[in-house]
């Protein structure tokens, strides 16, 4: 099961975003119905604390709770929603059951697969990909068209066909706060992908070799052009460009990716396994590794 850790350290006038990390253990119990008095003490005592931890004064309204039972036996699992100005974030800690522990972090059910979550979440079928469907390596890439981490980071994901037998799929994941042409190239290649599967490589590679001449204005333009020179009918684009279909299917990845923290580009899944940032190191490591695994 998903979730984010509570990481609530640098919050002391306003709220940030909690980085996303997964937290991986076996479903949880069913929260209590109602509190025991000790666990309400619990409670009590849990909200002081962090309270106090980070700072949080009358200003900020904390909802704790309720409990449950976490992976580890002797900890409750506390969830904690706490807002400010109209602002909220949420986070959970892991409380022991005598009430005079607390601590944040990854817990693992050390019987269970630790990255199954992600796997199962990941809905790589219907998006464009590239390498052999049985390949014992797959790799998921949450992009974005105009971020320039993820073109610098295009020529290493091609240079890894050259070494390995991997199949890559990409899933738009458009920062439009920061870049606001990035929705509509990723509609325009999604588009592209629904007329035709390989001409959808020839876009998302134009795409990002003329990322530098693209803009809010003349993104439309140069998609339309961009389809002509892929061999698309740019009639047949062009409707799909102002149809809401391509829309939904880039609207449906944006929210695979928040389901799985995503909240950066580019993110890479080798096999379920992230890469925030998409180091090349770090994603040539884990090829290795996955390739390695049943030998």
């Amino acid at each position: 099961m998903l979730r984010k850790k509570l990481v609530f350290g640098a919050l002391v006038a306003a709220l940030t975003v909690l980085p996303a990390v997964a937290q991986h253990s076996a479903a949880p119990a069913p929260a209590q119905a109602a509190s025991s008095p000790d666990q309400a003490q619990i409670l009590k005592t849990t909200e002081a604390f962090v309270r106090n931890l980070f700072g949080w004064g009358p200003t900020f309204k904390l909802k704790v709770g309720p409990l449950s039972q976490s992976t580890a036996s002797d900890f409750y699992l506390v969830p904690i929603e706490v807002t400010l100005n109209d602002r909220t974030d949420n986070g959970e800690v892991y409380v022991s059951k005598d009430g005079k522990t607390l601590f944040r972090g990854d817990v693992f059910d050390m019987a269970s697969d630790p990255y199954a979550s992600e796997r199962t979440h990941l809905h790589a079928e219907g998006n464009p990909a590239k390498g052999p469907s049985d390949a014992r390596v797959t790799l998921v890439e949450f992009g974005d068209f105009e971020c320039p981490n993820c073109r610098q980071l295009e020529p290493f994901l091609q240079s890894l066909f050259e070494k390995y037998k991997v199949r890559l799929v990409f899933k738009d994941f458009p920062l439009e706060q920061v870049h606001p042409w990035s929705k509509t190239a990723a509609i325009g290649a999604r588009c592209a992908f629904t007329q035709s599967p390989d001409a959808f490589w020839k876009m998302h590679d134009t795409i990002f070799g003329n990322q530098d001449s693209i803009n809010p204005e003349n993104v439309w333009a140069k998609l339309v052009e961009y389809a002509g020179q892929a061999g698309l009918n740019t009639d047949t684009f062009k409707t799909c460009m102002a149809s809401p279909e391509a829309a939904k299917a880039v609207e449906a990845n944006q929210q695979d990716g928040l389901g799985l923290n995503v909240n950066s580009t580019p993110t890479v899944f080798v096999n379920g396994r992230p890469v925030v940032g998409g180091d090349p190191n770090a994603i040539a490591q884990l090829i290795e590794f996955e390739l390695t695994q049943g030998k």
